[in-house]
């Protein structure tokens, strides 16, 4: 079955998509960039890179980021990072309702090769 892939291109310069909201989604699991790097296989430089990026886009944070040390560091997501990956997967859950039936004609026409 074709699957629906979504990415939002956001005013003025920003997009977020699928693996942005999977590394907040990493980030609130694990309470660390770090972990939530390592689970996707990304450097935590480019995962910290695309959390500012972001940050920048929304004009506030999205992590809340506190600094390692002796009893480590940690991150979390702030009420607006939360709201942002819910109505990431809201618009996603639409979005695939809505093309649902075009999905399954799709397959149907590769079904009948």
């Amino acid at each position: 079955m074709p699957s629906l892939s979504l990415r939002i291109n956001l005013d003025p310069e920003g997009r977020i998509g699928p693996g942005k909201i999977e590394l907040l989604e990493q980030i609130a699991a694990f309470g660390s960039i770090s972990a939530a790097a390592r689970g996707m296989e990304m450097s935590y430089k480019h995962a910290w890179d695309l959390v500012e990026d972001m940050n920048r886009v929304f004009g506030k944070p999205l992590v809340a980021a506190q600094t390692g040390g002796r009893k480590g560091g940690g991150a979390q997501l702030t009420a607006v990072g939360l709201a942002v990956v819910s109505r990431f997967r809201a618009i996603e859950r639409a979005a695939a309702s809505a093309a649902a039936v075009h999905m399954q004609a799709l397959q149907a026409e590769i079904d009948a090769g």
